[in-house]
C-alpha cells in the first residue's frame, strides 16, 4: 500500500486535558511542551477546543492558552477548534484574534462551533439571559466577517485590531447542519468524529456536493478529527487507550472527574451496555503500533478522502502522549 499518510496533513487538536493527581497548571505547561515537539514533527496547526464546568479539561479560558501557544512556537498555525460562538459577541471576538493575528502574522486559526461546550445550566450561566435562535449562529458568523473586512471601516462599529485582517475561519460540525453551513458560505469544514462518528460521511458528502466558492476558499476544504493512540506495540497502545475509554465511560454516568491512569481490563470498570455506548463513540480511534496505525489510519483516509486529519490523543502519561505523537509525524514523513 502507498503511504497515503505522506501525503496527508495532520494537525493536532488539544482538549488541555488534567490527568488524576495533576493541576490544570500542569496541563498548560504539557500543552505547550506538546506544541513545540508538534511543530518540530512537522504537524501543520495547533487547536484547542471550548469546554467549561469540566475537571478533566482545563481549556475554557481558551483564547488566553492559545495566547500561551502562539507565544512559546514559531511557525505551527495556531487556533481554536472551536470557539463555541454562541457563548461569546462576535465583536469580543474579532477583536481577541486580531489583535493575536498582530502578535502573531499569518499563523492565528478562527475554528467556530455552534455548540455550548458544556451542559445546559453552564451555557445560561456563560450566556446568562440570551436565548439562541436557529438563525443565530449563521447571522454571528456573517458579523464576525464584516468585522475582519476592511469594508467596514466606514461603520460606527469596527473591530480594532481585527479589520482588515486575513483571519482564516472554519466551521466545525458533529452533524450536517454545519456541513450544509460551511458549504453555503464556501469555509473549510472539520467533523469531530472524535467523539461523533455517526454522521461523518454523510456530512461530508454534503459539504462537498453543495460547496459554493468564496473569498477565502476555490474549493472544499475537509478535515477529520480522529483519535489516536500509537505506541511501538499494539499490546502497549491498547492498554494506553483505557484512559480514553474510562474518560468517556464518566461522560456517559454524568461524573466529570481527571482523567484517571490507564487499567489492566477495562472488563472490571464498564458493563456492556457501557462497552457498546463507548466503542460507538470512538468509532474512528486508530490504537496500536506504527504498523498498525499506518495500515488502519490510511484507509479511512482513502475511505472519506479529507484533506486532512486532526488528532485527539487522550493518554494520561505525557510522554507517551509525545511519543504517540512523535510515532504518527515519523509516518508521515517516511518513504
Amino acid at each position: 500500500m502507498k503511504n497515503i499518510l505522506k501525503n496527508t496533513q495532520f494537525s493536532v487538536l488539544d482538549l488541555v486535558p488534567v490527568t488524576s493527581g495533576s493541576t490544570p497548571t500542569d496541563s498548560f505547561k504539557k500543552s505547550l511542551d506538546l506544541a513545540q515537539h508538534v511543530e518540530n514533527w512537522g504537524y501543520r496547526r495547533y487547536w484547542i477546543s471550548e469546554h467549561h464546568n469540566m475537571e478533566s479539561i482545563a481549556s475554557s479560558a481558551t483564547v488566553i492558552l492559545l495566547n500561551h501557544i502562539a507565544q512559546g512556537t514559531k511557525t505551527i498555525r495556531v487556533g481554536s477548534g472551536g470557539i463555541m460562538l454562541p457563548n461569546h459577541a462576535p465583536l469580543v471576538i474579532a477583536e481577541q484574534f486580531g489583535t493575536m493575528e498582530l502578535l502573531y502574522p499569518g499563523r492565528m486559526d478562527l475554528g467556530l462551533g455552534r455548540a455550548p461546550g458544556t451542559d445546559q445550566k453552564t451555557a445560561m450561566a456563560l450566556r446568562r439571559n440570551v436565548q439562541e435562535s436557529v438563525n443565530d449562529f449563521p447571522n454571528n458568523i456573517m458579523e464576525l466577517r464584516r468585522y475582519f473586512s476592511i469594508e467596514n471601516r466606514h461603520s460606527d462599529v469596527r473591530a480594532i485590531p481585527g479589520e482588515g485582517l486575513d483571519i482564516p475561519l472554519y466551521l466545525l460540525g458533529s452533524s450536517t447542519y454545519s456541513a450544509q453551513l460551511a458549504a453555503h458560505m464556501g469555509l473549510p469544514y472539520a467533523f469531530a468524529s472524535h467523539f461523533a462518528p455517526t454522521y461523518l460521511h454523510q456530512a461530508l458528502q454534503i459539504y462537498n456536493e453543495g460547496f459554493k466558492k468564496s473569498d477565502q476558499l476555490d474549493k472544499p476544504y475537509s478535515i477529520a478529527c480522529v483519535n489516536v493512540i500509537a505506541a511501538d506495540t499494539d499490546e502497549e497502545a491498547e492498554r494506553l487507550a483505557t484512559s480514553q475509554k474510562q474518560l468517556f465511560l464518566g461522560i456517559i454516568r454524568g461524573v466529570r472527574k481527571p482523567m484517571p491512569a490507564p487499567v489492566d481490563n477495562m472488563e472490571m470498570v464498564w458493563n456492556e451496555a457501557e462497552k457498546a455506548a463507548i466503542q460507538n463513540m470512538i468509532h474512528y480511534s486508530f490504537i496500536g503500533s506504527p504498523e498498525t496505525i499506518q495500515n488502519k489510519l490510511s484507509g479511512f483516509i482513502e475511505d472519506t478522502g479529507v484533506d486532512e486529519v486532526m488528532v485527539v490523543s487522550h493518554i494520561y502519561d505525557h510522554k507517551a502522549r509525545l511519543r504517540s505523537y512523535e510515532i504518527l509525524g515519523e509516518l508521515a514523513k517516511s518513504e
